[in-house]
């Protein structure tokens, strides 16, 4: 299984597009994949809420994104943890990357319009993973429901 992540992470033919390797976005994209599966109802909202999200955040084509997420799903299905992703993203990105991180999956979360307690355990479980302090993850889900126009609970 590590040798078929390896390769698929490995694939570095569009390096051009976007300043992260291939393993780095597909570990991003594995985590967002996982966000929106954690309720066990990945719908297509969410995986176009997922490429929505790699499009904006990494300034990559839909197409780019959609071959991302596709990457994404398939080592998530051969992954049955976090910490290959997690570690990927503790060890790639600065702070500041990290807690953007925190802000797609909070995207993620909040794409299908309801945040299940599946979805914050998730997110809280992968801040810890990459040194993202509560606080800093709490801002973070305070800036996105902003962005997206959603009222505190």
């Amino acid at each position: 299984m590590i040798a078929f992540l390896k390769s698929l992470l490995s694939d570095e033919s569009d390096k051009a597009a976007v300043s992260l390797p291939n393993e780095e976005r597909v570990a991003t994209a594995a985590l967002l994949v996982e966000a929106a599966l954690s309720d066990n109802d990945f719908q297509d909202v969410e995986r176009d809420a997922i490429t929505a999200v790699l499009v904006r955040h990494y300034g990559i084509s839909d197409a780019d994104a959609r071959e991302v997420v596709h990457q994404a799903e398939i080592a998530h299905a051969e992954s049955e943890q976090l910490f290959y992703f997690t570690r990927t993203i503790k060890d790639s990105f600065p702070f500041e990357s990290r807690v953007q991180m925190i802000e797609m999956l909070w995207e993620i979360a909040y794409a299908d319009g309801k945040l299940s307690k599946f979805e914050a355990n998730l997110v809280r479980r992968i801040a810890g993973l990459i040194y993202v302090s509560d606080r800093d993850r709490g801002d973070a889900r305070k800036r996105v429901m902003a962005r997206l126009g959603i009222k505190e609970d």
